[in-house]
């Protein structure tokens, strides 16, 4: 039986400061944007990623201090371009750190408006060897 990752609650203070973050900013994809009487949430992905992140006011996020979680990691084809991105969409972003020359020991980080970090893994091996094909990638049956 596969048990797949598919959704990280991330705990935000301003929703709409934080679609707008993780939209515009560092280009997730929005997958959806839901509010009704009992809740607003939204789901964005990450290009590429089986994973998407929800922000918003379900019960289990507000038991999470916005700006609580710490080291998501993401994962790049090359950090240099992947920072260089976000510095251009106006993302705060540390210095890259190698800790081994090994494919796979490259990181940056940033952390979004409430202080949630995130770390940016090279592996260089994801431009030719995509984790999920390009065919494979459309979501909810798009």
């Amino acid at each position: 039986m596969d048990w797949t990752l598919e959704v990280v609650v991330v705990p935000v203070s301003d929703l709409a400061a934080s679609i707008a973050f993780y939209r515009d900013q560092v280009g997730f994809h929005l997958d959806h944007d839901t509010e009704n009487e009992f809740m607003h949430v939204a789901q964005l992905t990450p290009p590429g990623s089986g994973c998407s992140i929800v922000i918003g006011n379900l019960p289990s996020q507000n038991e999470m201090a916005p700006g609580s979680l710490k080291a998501l990691q993401l994962v790049v084809a090359d950090a240099e371009a992947a920072r260089a991105e976000l510095l251009g969409r106006g993302v705060e972003a540390s210095e890259i750190t190698v800790f081994d020359e090994r494919d796979g020991g490259t990181f940056f980080g940033f952390a979004d408006p409430d202080g949630n970090t995130w770390a940016v893994q090279q592996i260089r091996a994801r431009a030719d060897k995509p984790l999920i094909p390009l065919e494979a990638r459309g979501r909810f049956g798009e």
